[in-house]
């Protein structure tokens, strides 16, 4: 899935933003940080109904009606979000000639006891590059692609949102009594965080398509403001309900819940996690199945001078649960449903 993934996001992309140089310069980040958002996405949902499978993995409304739901929303989000985070990391540490980290406030105050100094990531040139890739994929211009380009921008927006501030003592003996701050991008799960709580209060958007003028951003023409609530462009928006993610349905590309794995009586896991029987089997009219099964893993490692560790293969039975039709239905067993 991933390379798929990825070239589909090269050869979707619009040569004519770019000089031929400057797309190979960032095309491989550009990919990268799609594949990063897509990899987050997949671990979100990975205890959901839903949880982010391949079929789900278009950016672009051109080749196929997409749907408008708001798990259509997260994937966008996610992936913009990404893309803006990969190509900033590169900038700050270096690797494109013709960018470095943001010191444009250096020297400033920043607050009471602080001073804006050191190197800042530099999101301005991270978000240029994500607007101009991700959103040109986006070639419809109907509602649908009015609500993927005000997702990919919601993404942009969280890298921004939660970057974080981080300060360094100078004075005597150190005693702080200045400090200089600058502000670094988040580690990128806190972005997956973010944009999961953005997802789950996500706005169903009533569109009137007459009105609509579709543009699109990657061109220079951003769609008009009246066609959203101001106040939400921060927000993950969608125009339609999601359909049954219990129920098997090709057309829509749902796999349904009967084969998934779920967590039960798991140590270390979440509330949310140790539900998931539940969420996936029960609340779906399937059963949940006990099976065990042989695990091998490394044991009674030791340290040998000088220098390697040597360890024992050990084999343990571990308890797993997968939801079934029926309890010891054959067709169910060995279902990955939708991974």
């Amino acid at each position: 899935m991933g390379d798929l993934f990825m070239l589909r996001v090269a050869m979707g992309i619009c040569y004519a933003t770019f000089s031929a140089s400057a797309y190979l310069t960032y095309t491989t980040s550009v990919a990268l940080g799609a594949q990063s958002g897509i990899e987050e996405c997949k671990f979100q949902f990975a205890w959901e109904r839903w949880n982010c499978p391949e079929s789900a993995l278009q950016l672009s409304t051109h080749n196929r009606l997409r749907s408008a739901t708001r798990e259509t929303s997260f994937i966008h989000a996610i992936s913009s979000a990404g893309v803006m985070y990969i190509i900033t990391k590169n900038c700050s540490m270096g690797d494109f000639e013709n960018c470095g980290c943001d010191e444009s406030k250096n020297g400033k105050t920043g607050g009471h006891g602080w001073i804006w100094g050191g190197c800042s990531d530099n999101v301005e040139f991270g978000e240029r590059i994500s607007k101009l890739f991700v959103d040109s994929l986006e070639k419809g211009k109907d509602a649908r692609a009015l609500m993927n380009l005000h997702n990919n921008r919601a993404g942009r927006l969280a890298v921004r949102a939660i970057m974080k501030r981080t300060c360094k003592c100078h004075g005597i003996s150190g005693s702080c009594s200045i400090q200089t701050c600058w502000l670094q991008l988040a580690d990128f799960r806190e972005m997956g965080d973010y944009l999961k709580a953005k997802y789950k209060q996500a706005l169903k958007i009533e569109m009137d398509k007459r009105q609509l003028r579709a543009g699109n951003s990657a061109e220079g023409h951003w769609a008009p403001t009246e066609a959203f609530l101001p106040s939400a462009e921060a927000e993950l928006i969608f125009l339609e309900e999601s359909p049954d993610y219990c129920t098997r349905n090709s057309s829509l590309g749902v796999y349904g819940t009967e084969g998934r794995e779920c967590l039960q009586d798991s140590h270390n896991t979440s509330r949310w996690e140790q539900h998931s029987c539940g969420r996936l089997c029960t609340e779906c009219g399937l059963q949940v199945e006990e099976r065990r099964t042989e695990a091998i893993s490394s044991c009674n490692c030791k340290f040998q001078w000088c220098c390697t560790v040597r360890c024992d293969q050990c084999r343990h039975v571990v308890n797993k649960y997968y939801c079934t039709s029926s309890l010891g239905s054959a067709s169910a067993r060995g279902k990955g449903s939708a991974s």
